[in-house]
């Protein structure tokens, strides 16, 4: 299971359950979503376990 935060910028934190949100890469507050994630991407899963986190800004998403 998975935590997910999102901030104002609507960027996107996922930690694993009951973790706490890394102090070096916080950009701005951050706000839990209500609903835990069971499952996610592998992308995000290996980064995760590699990492303990994967963050991702909503400007990573844009295309041109």
């Amino acid at each position: 299971m998975f935590d997910v935060y999102l901030n104002h910028k609507r960027d996107l934190l996922v930690v694993r359950q009951g973790s706490s949100i890394p102090l070096g890469d916080t950009s701005g507050r951050w706000q839990k979503r209500k609903r835990r994630v069971a499952s996610v991407s592998d992308e995000i899963k290996s980064t995760v376990q590699r990492q303990g986190y994967y963050m991702r800004k909503r400007s990573e998403l844009k295309t041109n």
